[in-house]
């Protein structure tokens, strides 16, 4: 487990996802985020909480460093862990490393709103929730 989390995931390189120089397309790394997220999310056991069936969050912020690509074949380690909780918002971190070197590829860092999607509007987070997400931050 690398420094600092708690729970990763692993990933495949496809061949749907490389450029010419069988490269990682930038835009791809995004979604190797939203697939460990989901994945960290289900680890969690936060959808035992009814009030998370009715949450939608809206990606607000996102900062990418890409330090060094994946390639066509290259597996990789997905590390995600909740960084901060503000009042209706969270950043969670995201570190993909290369899965059999453990060198760190690319870090995201992504900041997502609690929305009432009728109001489009930031919102607090449900008590419940709330609860569980500040237990998750603290560990």
């Amino acid at each position: 487990m690398r420094d600092g989390f708690s729970f990763s995931t692993r990933l495949k390189v496809r061949y749907a996802e490389i450029d010419g120089q069988k490269i990682v397309f930038n835009s791809r790394y995004l979604e190797y985020a939203d697939v460990a997220v989901t994945e960290y999310w289900d680890w969690t056991g936060i959808d035992a909480l009814p009030e998370w069936h009715s949450a939608e969050f809206s990606v607000r912020h996102t900062e990418i460093d890409y330090l060094k690509p994946f390639r066509w074949g290259d597996e990789i380690e997905a590390f995600v862990r909740l960084d901060r909780l503000g009042g209706t918002s969270l950043t969670k971190k995201f570190d993909l490393c290369h899965a059999v070197t453990g060198e760190l590829h690319c870090a995201i860092l992504m900041v997502s709103v609690n929305v009432d999607l009728e109001q489009g509007r930031p919102v607090p987070f449900p008590s419940a929730i709330r609860t569980f997400l500040e237990k998750l931050a603290a560990s």
